[in-house]
């Protein structure tokens, strides 16, 4: 799904597409998060900075993506 899709999906008036185009939205935040969380660890970033550059707590971000996850 391209962007200019998206976009057009999240101004429907029909309620099944715009649920869809919110759930794509999720995963599409997910993935961009789990990216910039794994570089931001690269760079040496604690869990503390991350999570409060997400808004959340250090605990439930190293929770989400530490080890064992």
């Amino acid at each position: 799904m391209t962007t200019e899709d998206l976009s057009a999906r999240i101004r429907t008036t029909d309620p099944a597409v715009g649920l869809r185009a919110v759930g794509a939205l999720h995963r599409l935040a997910e993935q961009v998060e789990a990216v910039h969380v794994e570089l931001a660890r690269r760079e040496g970033w604690s869990w503390e900075q991350i999570g409060d550059a997400l808004g959340v707590t250090r605990q439930s971000i190293h929770a989400k993506y530490g080890k064992g996850r």
